[in-house]
């Protein structure tokens, strides 16, 4: 019997319905298989945090041991600064890539390839970790050394995160070929942009793992230079805190004033803060180096004027998102000055982690201004106050708003109703809350002198006993915020269980007050940007990395551990 023209249509519609249903199921996937990698590591991280308070307490002598003190102070480090925020980067933007785009991704094999070397990665450099054969905190300088087994992990971490780059990149060219002159979507213009930056700014610590401590701890080599390894881990050390910080930025941006019930106040402004943050991440790794003989004082201020520019593009996305939920309480009813406030949705989660995000965002940043400035770092350095203020702005911050990112993907990757949302408000509460008392201390201590990353400390005893109570404080915060990050774990398995569906599976991304059609061609392409970032890291790292050759540094170290 022939085929009529209507059962045609309705073979190729059902064709494309089927197809686009394999497509969304891959993106899905390769989203939850990555967030659960790094809510994984989340959970294994979390008691060894409150595990290290403890034992700086000197309260528990029972606890204590020098050597699990130090595994679980490198653990930690790694599986929250690393693994915990690439893989949630990853898994969030080949969700973002999917529903924004609305295209056929790429290479799903390509994706799953690097998602694999990965986590091959992981699982090699955390079994050195957790079996103390690479207690060298999460930042690996030399002279200490660890197994090789560490760092061919970290080399293949990420390699394989470089996969993602190149998808999201790719992605973003093929769309932009099909849509010639159209806006890409902020979101995935954002997501983008962090690819490009944690390609460009990785390459640092990747040099100093596999020109260096891969030799030296095979025995290939006998020495290594300190000074060298601290330059080329400086030019990813302080760029990774944008990698993590720009994804919570795009919740805030595209996610957030849609779910208070309003709109963004000005897309091109979400537009600028990321290209600031794009440049801006490089010329201020040596404000970590201040107290670095190796580096020439010309350099570290440089570093220290690019350091005070990332102030830019915060207090931008700080006014940008606070219009936009002060527009979204206006249209809820909201008077007077100070009216709106009220009236946001503080029990939608995402509305709620934003808030409490830019809180702790405000106390952090002002922390940060410290840190980079040449002559107060000085006063600081090495000091509890250092830790305090990056637990305050990635802890608390950046994880809250994965948190949040976590609590609005649930639903509409499993289709399943949220299994609490009380649960998340609770959780994100006692998560903020938890985070003040463990840091507000933290930064107290720190001023009074007790220095960071030591299990113990045989110091004048008065001294070190009036830093006791704060010690007791921290310990309770951290109890509040371990109790918090297992709610949040449990909520999000407790989804895959929920039989409840999700009302609204479909992502629906905030739009602006003035949508644009189209935008200035730097804020919708990369590549003045990837020219302007190769001359930017040229001239900030170009003679500071090359005078260790030309120069010669000596008192290099011979390996050992």
């Amino acid at each position: 019997m022939a085929t009529t023209a209507d059962e045609t249509r309705q073979f190729a519609a059902e064709r494309t319905a089927e197809n686009e249903h394999a497509e969304a199921r891959t993106s899905h996937r390769l989203a939850l298989w990555n967030m659960w990698i790094g809510f994984g590591a989340f959970a294994l991280a979390l008691p060894m945090g409150l595990y290290q308070i403890a034992v700086r307490s000197g309260l528990f002598p029972a606890i204590q041991s020098d050597s699990v003190y130090a595994a679980a102070v490198s653990t930690h480090g790694v599986l929250m600064a690393y693994v915990l925020s690439t893989f949630f980067i990853m898994g969030f933007g080949y969700h973002t890539a999917y529903h924004t785009l609305k295209q056929k991704p790429w290479s799903p094999a390509f994706a799953w390839t690097g998602f694999w070397i990965a986590t091959i990665g992981t699982l090699l450099a955390a079994s050195a970790l957790l079996t103390d054969r690479a207690s060298v905190m999460y930042t690996f300088y030399p002279p200490e050394m660890a197994d090789a087994s560490f760092y061919i992990g970290v080399a293949l971490f990420v390699i394989g995160s470089w996969f993602w780059c190149v998808d999201m990149i790719v992605e973003m060219l093929r769309w932009k070929k099909a849509n010639p002159g159209r806006a890409v979507p902020l979101i995935m213009f954002g997501t983008t942009i962090n690819a490009m930056l944690w390609l460009w700014t990785s390459l640092g610590a990747t040099f100093e793992v596999v020109f260096q401590l891969i030799p030296v701890s095979l025995g290939w080599i006998d020495t290594i230079d300190p000074g060298l390894s601290r330059t080329l881990f400086s030019w990813t050390l302080h760029a990774i805190v944008y990698f993590w910080l720009i994804p919570a930025y795009l919740v805030m941006y595209s996610i957030l004033p849609k779910e208070a019930g309003g709109k963004l106040f000005s897309d091109e402004m979400a537009r600028i803060a990321f290209v600031m943050l794009f440049i801006f991440s490089v010329p201020i790794g040596f404000h970590h180096l201040y107290m670095d003989p190796q580096q020439a004082a010309g350099w570290k201020l440089l570093h220290m004027f690019g350091t005070f520019m990332v102030a830019v593009p915060t207090f931008i996305t700080g006014f940008t998102v606070i219009a936009s939920l002060e527009l979204s309480g206006r249209l809820r009813g909201g008077k007077g000055l100070f009216g709106w406030i009220g009236k946001l949705k503080w029990g939608n989660p995402v509305v709620l982690a934003g808030i409490l995000a830019l809180l702790m965002l405000t106390f952090g940043g002002f922390g940060g201004v410290i840190n980079a400035s040449y002559a107060m770092n000085a006063a600081i350095h090495n000091t509890g106050w250092v830790p305090a203020h990056f637990h305050l702005i990635y802890g608390g911050t950046t994880v809250i708003m994965y948190f949040a990112a976590a609590y609005w993907l649930w639903p509409k990757i499993t289709k399943r109703k949220l299994w609490s949302t009380p649960l998340a408000n609770i959780q994100l509460w006692m998560w903020f809350v938890g985070m003040w008392i463990v840091t507000a201390p933290w930064h107290v201590i720190g001023l009074m002198g007790q220095p960071r990353r030591t299990s113990d400390q045989p110091y004048d005893s008065a001294i070190a006993a009036s830093w006791v109570p704060y010690e007791v404080v921290m310990i309770l915060g951290a109890a509040i915020l371990v109790l918090s990050g297992f709610l949040f774990i449990a909520n999000l398995v407790m989804t895959h269980r929920n039989h409840q569906d999700e009302p609204n599976p479909t992502p629906v991304y905030a739009t602006a007050v003035h949508q644009p059609l189209a935008v200035p061609k730097l804020l919708n392409s990369l590549g003045f940007w990837s020219v302007a970032m190769a001359a930017y890291m040229l001239i900030s790292y170009g003679y500071p990395i090359l005078q260790f050759f030309f120069l010669g540094t000596p008192g290099s170290m011979e390996w050992g551990y």
